[in-house]
């Protein structure tokens, strides 16, 4: 799953840790969203969307959409 949560998060000069915290999850767990390996939980991926006031579709894109 692609995603623009390295983006998002530079935007507003987070660390992983720092987005971390505010999702309740750990540093290790951004890294891995972000990087592709590992997809969040669909609440995670909520709580992800409300935090940058933005829906899930505009985080987060399937890499088989379109296809």
């Amino acid at each position: 799953m692609n995603n623009r949560l390295r983006v998002l998060r530079a935007e507003r000069e987070w660390s992983q840790a720092e987005l971390g915290g505010r999702l309740g999850v750990s540093r290790q767990a951004v890294n891995a969203i972000e990087t592709g390996k590992h997809d969040p939980s669909l609440p995670l991926a909520f709580r992800i969307a409300r935090l940058f006031n933005m829906s899930i579709e505009e985080i987060f894109q399937d890499e088989g959409a379109g296809k």
